[in-house]
């Protein structure tokens, strides 16, 4: 999987433990998202992050992304590849920061990321969403991602399945 093709307009690489406090900073600015997934962000959930794998994946299947413009990072996310089947790329996290929020630099990665990975066999990409966050809700929807009508419980929310056909 080249990187550097998930993108056009950014320059994209896998995050390293060098680059927490970054993340941290990314992250840290959106506090409407952990408003809705708790708890909040710390230097620690983000080096755990980098390491969580769904049931049956190796670290060899995980890229934990940083989207950088002018050697800045405005966005993060953690891609698996072939999950939960060979034919899904699977989006567990994605934020960018928030000074570029609004300005249609989200939906332009993801938009980007989907007209790459059906050249590589991808023929969905999945995700999550906490039940009954509107900026989350209104973000995928927006980027062609429709409720599969699978739901999980997780100690402190409900997550909602969405997926958009490549």
């Amino acid at each position: 999987m080249n990187l550097l093709l998930f993108s056009s307009s950014y320059y994209v690489r896998r995050l390293t433990k060098e680059d927490v406090s970054d993340i941290f900073s990314l992250c840290s600015g959106n506090s409407l998202f952990y408003q809705y997934c708790p708890p909040f962000v710390t230097e620690q959930s983000i080096i755990d992050a980098m390491r969580v794998l769904p049931p049956g994946k190796e670290i060899s299947d995980k890229y934990y992304l940083g989207y950088y413009r002018n050697g800045k990072l405005i966005a993060v996310m953690d891609f698996i590849a072939g999950y939960p089947d060979h034919e899904t790329a699977f989006i567990g996290f994605f934020m960018t920061e928030v000074s570029v929020q609004n300005a249609g630099i989200g939906s332009q990665i993801i938009n980007e990321l989907c007209s790459y990975l059906p050249g590589i066999g991808f023929t969905k990409i999945r995700l999550g969403w906490v039940k009954g966050n509107p900026q989350s809700e209104y973000f995928w929807h927006k980027n062609s991602f429709k409720e599969t009508g699978d739901t999980y419980d997780t100690e402190n929310y409900t997550v909602v399945v969405a997926q958009r056909i490549l």
